[in-house]
Formats: structure tokens, C-alpha cells, sequence
């Protein structure tokens, strides 16, 4: 084997190595993809659940401080109204606490709701920044999965060309052509052998007509028609 083919086949071995090393990131890599698009999906559930629970809530800070206020403008109303004598001042106290013990009550509901909320609003700012993180990441896997198998195609095609210079073999290639050669000087001096064979093939009369030139009968002609009497002159 030649230097050269021995160096196309160094060459097609390592092109064959490095196809071989591509699989597995190629294969990781698509594995993290897949992956990370499932916690994409699972992020955006939770996502989903924590703003349904913060929009709850938000709405429980709502009712929660309206009927605490409600309570207490309840008690104000009853004060108002003992201080006018339109009610009792005893019953008066007696319902302005328990409006007032009503709006103890809403006022811890919406203390509760409010830490709520800003928990919830908390873990939504989280995963929303978790959302954007993993979409960043899958962008920038698929971008790199794209150039592997960039790297993987160039890879293939640069061992298929190695692989085909590999096999042109110079020297036989040459002794090919030298033979042909040799068949065409051969079939050349048989085509003159054979123009010299059919130039062989003449009877001398034609070698001395051919040499004479064409034969001039006049005067035997004029001998013949002479003895015919035809000649009248």
C-alpha cells in the first residue's frame, strides 16, 4: 500500500472517530432538551396554579377589607344612633362590639389573605424567572444541536471523500492507461497491415496499366473499321 492511501486511511479512521464522538453530545443533547422542555411544562403549570392562587387571594384581601369596613362603619352607625337616643346606649355598646369583633375577625382574614398574596406574588416573580431561564437554556441547546449535526454532516462527507481517495489506487491507474495505449498502436499497425495486404492482392497487368495510364486503342479501332470498309475516306 502507498504512502498516500495509507494516509487516506489515517485520515478516514479519525473522520470516522470523530462521527463517533459527535453521537453521544448529540445524543445528550437532545436528552436535555427534551428534558428541559418537560420542566418548561411543569414550570408553566405551577406557573398557572400560583397565579389562579394569587388572584384568589388578591380577591380575599378585597372582601375580606370590605367587610371590615363594613363592620366598623356597622358600629360606628349604632354609636351614632345611641348618641341621638334613636337606640338604647347598653344595646348599642352590646352590638357596636360584636360589629367590632366582626371586623377583628375580617381584619385577621385579610392580614392572612395579604400574606398570601405577597407569597404567592413572590413564587410567581420565581417561576416566571425560572420560565425564562429554562427558555433561554432550550434556545441555546437547539442552536448547539444544530451546529453537532452541522459538525456531524461535514464530518460524513469528509470521510466519503477519504474513503474514495482511499481507493484510487495511482500506479494501477497508470498501467491501465499504458495498456490502452498499447491496444491502440496495436489496432493501428493492424489497419495498415491490412491496406498493405489489399495492395498486394493486384495482378501485374493491373501494377502495368496502373503504371501506363490508361491504354490508347485509336488505331486498332481505325484497323477495324478500315478492314469493314466502313472507312470511306
Amino acid at each position: 500500500m502507498g504512502v498516500f492511501k495509507r494516509l487516506f486511511k489515517v485520515g478516514q479512521s479519525e473522520a470516522h472517530s470523530a462521527i463517533d464522538k459527535l453521537e453521544n453530545p448529540i445524543k445528550m443533547t437532545e436528552q436535555g432538551i427534551r428534558d428541559l422542555k418537560k420542566d418548561l411544562d411543569e414550570s408553566l403549570k405551577a406557573l398557572a396554579e400560583v397565579k389562579a392562587m394569587a388572584i384568589r387571594s388578591k380577591n380575599d384581601v378585597k372582601t375580606h377589607k370590605s367587610k371590615a369596613d363594613e363592620y366598623e362603619n356597622k358600629a360606628i352607625q349604632l354609636l351614632k344612633k345611641a348618641q341621638s337616643g334613636e337606640l338604647d346606649a347598653g344595646e348599642a355598646d352590646r352590638l357596636a362590639s360584636e360589629a367590632l369583633s366582626k371586623k377583628e375577625s375580617y381584619t385577621k382574614d385579610l392580614n392572612s389573605a395579604k400574606e398570601d398574596m405577597n407569597r404567592f406574588d413572590a413564587n410567581v416573580t420565581q417561576l416566571d424567572s425560572k420560565i425564562k431561564k429554562l427558555k433561554s437554556d432550550i434556545s441555546t441547546y437547539e442552536n448547539e444541536l444544530r451546529t453537532l449535526k452541522a459538525r456531524v454532516k461535514v464530518s460524513e462527507a469528509t470521510a466519503k471523500v477519504n474513503k474514495q481517495m482511499a481507493q484510487i489506487d495511482s500506479s494501477s491507474t497508470v498501467s491501465m492507461l499504458e495498456r490502452m495505449k498499447d491496444k491502440v498502436a496495436q489496432q493501428e499497425a493492424l489497419a495498415e497491415a491490412y491496406g498493405e495486404v489489399a495492395g498486394e492482392d493486384k495482378s501485374l497487368d493491373d501494377e502495368i496499366d496502373s503504371a501506363l495510364g490508361e491504354s490508347d486503342n485509336s488505331d486498332d479501332l481505325a484497323a477495324l473499321k478500315a478492314k469493314l470498309g466502313m472507312d470511306k475516306k
